[in-house]
Parts: C-alpha cells; structure tokens; sequence
C-alpha cells in the first residue's frame, strides 16, 4: 500500500556544521566560517535518521549571487549593490548548472563533494532534495557549467523589445536599471567600485515590471519569462513552446540524472501551471520516484497545482497559521478543524510544517518564547493526516535565533544571508563528539524523535482514517479547556488510536473525553464495554482502564474516558478492548 507518511529534515549547509562560536556581524567566510557539505558526514545522516528523518533537504546548494571571490576559478564575486548580505540569498541563482563553491573543501571539486553526499545519503537510507528555483535568478546569471548542447539563460534574447515569448527576460528597452533608494551595504566600501550597470533593465523576481524597484522587492533578482504577457493582460503565448521552458527542463533532467530524489520548488505560483503540467512527467518519466514539492500560498490554486503533477504543497496558509496562533496563545483549535476539513480528499498532499527558513523560530520571542511549545505543535504537523512533515534544523533543539547577523536583523529568523552559526546544532554536533550538551536541549529532541518514530511505525497513522470527536465535547466538559485542546481518533481495522493535543498553558490534572457512538461504529467496536487505553508517548502515563457506554455518555458531564493532560503536550493512547 502507498504511503505518504514521511519526514523532511530541512538544513541549511552553509550554517549546518558551522562551528564558529562568536562570528561579526557583516562577516565573510574566512571571519565567520561557513559548513561544508563534507560536515554532514556518514554519522550526521544515521543520526538524523535514528532520529525518524527520511529526506534532508539540502537548502542552499547551487551556486548563487555572493560577494565570495573566486575570481581564481571563474567565480568573481557579484557587485554589493545587488547582493543581500555577504554569503547572499540562496535564492538568487547565478548557476543553475554549479554548486556554491563556499560549502567545499576543495573549490575545484566541488560537484564531485556534492555527488558524494547525494551517494552518503541514499547509502544511508535516506533521500536528498534539493531546491529548484523556476521564477527568478541573479542579476548576474552566467553559468559557466553547461552542458553540452545548452545555452545561457539571455543568450539568444532580443533585447530591443520588453516582451518576447522566446525570450527568457523581460526587458525595459532604452531604460537603464536604478537602484532602489535605501540600500547601502554597511559591510562593504564601495570606494572606487563601478556602479552596477543593467542596460537595458530587466524585470525584477517578484513580478516588479519597472527599471526601478524599491527596496523591499526582490531587487538582487531578474524574473524569468515563461511566455506570460504581464502587461498585456497576462495573455499567454505558449505556441510555440516558449524558450524558457526547455531552458528549465534541461535544468531539472540534468539534477534528476546526478541522483537527486526530489525538489523543493520556490514560489511556484508566480510560474504559469501549465509548465509544471508539461515538465513534471517528463522528468517523472527520467525517474517515476521522484518527487516535487510546490511552495504555494494561494489555497484557490491547490488543485491547479495539484493537477498539474505535484506530489505536495506547503501547508502554509492553513495549517502553520493556524497552529501557530494556537502557540501564540490565542488562537482557536476550532480553526485547525477547519483547515482540515477544508482539505477533504488531498490532506495527503499538503506538506506540514511549524517552522522553515521564511519563518520565524518557534521558541523565538516573536512567537511561542518557548521551546517546549514545540512538541505539541509538532505533533499537530504529524498525528492528523496521512501526509508528510517537515522540521527545520535547530527546531528539535529549542533554537532561537537570536540577535542580528548582518543583513538579517534581530527577527527570530535563522538567516539566509549571511555567514553565521546556529548554537544549538553547534551544541549537537559537539555532543556527537563526545561533548556535554544542555540536558533541556537532549530532552526536547528526544521527545521529537520519539513522536518521529511513533508517526512512522504506527499503521493508523500511517494509513488510518480521521475521526474528529471534537463536537461530540465541545460544550459538555468542565476539565478542559475544548478551544486549546484538539481531539480525535485515528484507526484501522486492527490498530485504534486516541489522540488529544493540549495546548492549553494551565496544568489540567484529567479530561473525561466522549466517545460517541458514531465513532464506536466507524472503528468496528462495541459502544459498551472494558477497554484500556495504552500510552504510546507519555512514558509515566500509566495505561487507563475504563468501561464504554457509548451514546450515553454524551448525556452526561461526568462520564467519559478519564485522560490525565499537562499543558502543550501531545497525549497519543492506543484503545484495546478487554471484554
């Protein structure tokens, strides 16, 4: 039987292994330091899967915009204005075809560094996703990697007119780029540095169809041209094939054939559907195991995208919104129903999340401010659906990303920008050698491996149907607090699971949960009899005896199945009958 249950390990590799302890703010590799892809060793990878990974998403990895120089090898570095910090967004490609030379031992063997950790990997058991980026690239796009056969993104433009669907870039003929107003890098003397020359001027990454964009657009960007006629009423001239489509294919066919297992694909809504209905099973057909998986914010285009061939969608807009008012305190769990029940039919597909590198860190002072908080939200990302999960690095450890970096300031984000270190993975690492770790730290990753492993080895999770009982308590109980606390069962002919996830703050000594007569019939059970109730994550939970009686139950405020709860904890229970 088909499973979509899995777990992403999301890391950054040019801050994973980074072991630097006090780096500047503005500092370049050689000040700060910067991971190699040679840290994520063979002892990293079984420990991220005894930890219940099975993708790592390697973020960060092609060769991007940065004022890193290896003018030695081909790679000057880009110029300052159109950088975002030193190490540079990984999202502004400059070689889709190159790997960053910054996460290599060995500059010149850099691609070879990245196969062998692709092969690592998978010998690991383990699959490897990488991120594709379709809508936008540097400013200084060149790739001096391409296959044979292939040629630069631009290459064959005609820059005389804005709109061409056979080119790759729009253009704003007779007008030079200007640089939005506010930006000066702090970390760079400009001294006697030529000004940025762009001419003429390209459209920028988020859809910015001016030669001047302002200072909160993707300005280090160029948007690509996929045949879509922004300002002519976003007709689409897709007969012929446009230019950048095959341009883009051959990108995703030449990581499909180095090994890669799947590709996060960024802002993929800003990209016409009907490219990822063409391209998607054509590399499918390249490898059928492959997957993708669409960052997209709009719920009306889920199933556009869908569709399309999309293996998952983020989950953002929905379920990371509502848990994290939940974690925020004041939120509503009747809204993570709604969510839910709104995704009827592909919940399978939605990819859950509590944390990426676009947010903000749960135990930040920005959101929950504290780290504990992150279990039962995590749990809220595994235990409803049949789908997958995600965790950002860092976040099994409490991370909290504090202080400014350099071009990232003091938000609770990890940054993207810059070379820096993360503390708590560099507290982890240490403890792999042998070194002493916050005994807080090691208990909270303990307890998300143990609800890892849970999601992974139990077949109502993994293949169960959802039974809400949140209805069948709401208004009929005094113990609980029904707005903070989600209820209900997942099961299988042979496996029954009663799940409650509190994230009530107040400590609550027992909940008498009902369980409707309904709920009985869906799970093939009798509604009056002696059941037990087996904790499978709270270990000094001792297993629950109690008698069934079905619809009567609802009748009355002092029946019901006694549950012991502490606040923001999953409580995960399996039924056995005893009669």
């Amino acid at each position: 039987m088909q499973t979509h249950k899995f777990i992403i390990y999301q890391l950054i590799v040019r801050l994973f292994g980074n072991r630097t302890h006090e780096p500047l703010p503005h500092g370049n590799a050689l000040q700060n330091g910067c991971g190699k892809f040679g840290d994520i060793s063979n002892e990293v990878l079984q420990e991220l899967k005894d930890f219940g990974a099975t993708h790592i998403w390697y973020t960060g990895v092609l060769e991007h915009a940065t004022l890193s120089d290896y003018s030695n090898f081909g790679m000057p570095p880009d110029h300052p204005l159109v950088v975002k910090g030193v190490a540079g967004s990984p999202y502004a490609i400059r070689d889709f075809y190159d790997v960053d030379p910054d996460l290599a031992e060995n500059v010149e063997q850099r691609s070879g560094e990245f196969k062998a950790l692709v092969k690592r990997t998978q010998e690991t058991g383990l699959k490897s996703i990488i991120d594709f980026i379709p809508n936008h690239v540097a400013r200084y796009y060149h790739s001096d990697c391409l296959p044979e056969g292939e040629k630069n993104l631009g290459e064959a433009d005609d820059t005389s007119v804005h709109f061409s669907a056979q080119n790759n870039f729009y253009y704003f003929p007779g007008q030079d780029f200007q640089q939005p107003d506010g930006f000066a890098p702090p970390y760079t003397t400009l001294g006697n540095q030529e000004p940025f020359q762009e001419s003429p001027a390209k459209a920028t990454g988020n859809d910015c169809f001016t030669p001047k964009p302002s200072v909160n657009d993707w300005f280090e960007t160029v948007k690509l041209n996929y045949g879509v006629h922004y300002q002519n009423g976003h007709t689409h001239h897709f007969d012929p094939l446009p230019d950048t489509w095959s341009k883009m294919k051959a990108v995703l066919a030449f990581w499909t054939n180095q090994g890669v297992d799947g590709f996060r694909c960024d802002m993929v809504e800003l990209v016409p559907v009907e490219f990822w209905a063409w391209v998607i099973p054509k590399i499918k057909q390249q490898n059928p195991e492959i997957i993708f998986i669409g960052e997209v914010y709009n719920p009306g285009l889920y199933h556009p995208y869908l569709e399309a061939g999309f293996d998952y969608l983020y989950d953002k807009v929905g379920h990371y919104d509502a848990v994290r008012e939940l974690i925020e305190e004041k939120g509503n769990a009747n809204q993570v129903y709604h969510v839910h029940e709104t995704q009827q039919g592909f919940q399978h597909r939605m990819l859950k999340f509590i944390e990426n590198h676009d947010e903000q860190r749960l135990a930040s002072r920005f959101v929950a401010g504290d780290m504990v908080k992150g279990i039962v939200a995590h749990a809220a990302c595994l235990l409803m659906h049949k789908g997958p999960a995600m965790i950002y690095f860092g976040q099994e450890l409490g991370e909290k990303a504090e202080g400014s970096t350099g071009f990232s300031g003091d938000d609770g984000k990890t940054t993207i920008f810059d070379f820096w270190n993360v503390p708590t993975m560099q507290q982890w690492l240490n403890h792999l050698a042998g070194k002493s770790i916050d005994d807080n730290l090691l208990a909270l990753r303990q307890k998300y491996q143990a609800l890892n492993k849970l999601s992974l080895q139990k077949d109502a999770i993994i293949h169960g149907h959802y039974y809400s009982i949140q209805w069948a308590n709401a208004g009929r109980s005094f113990d609980y607090n029904e707005h903070k606390t989600l209820i209900f069962l997942r099961y299988t002919e042979s496996e029954r699971l009663l799940i409650l996830l509190n994230f009530e703050p107040s400590y609550q000594h027992i909940a008498r949960v009902k369980i409707p007569f309904d709920a009985w019939k869906a799970m093939r059970l009798p509604a009056v009899g002696l059941y037990n109730l087996k904790s499978l994550f709270e270990e000094n939970v001792a297993s629950i005896e109690f008698y069934a009686e079905g619809v009567t139950e609802l009748h009355n405020l002092h029946a019901g199945v006694p549950i012991p709860l502490k606040p923001w904890t999953p409580m995960v229970f399996e039924l056995q009958s005893l009669s």
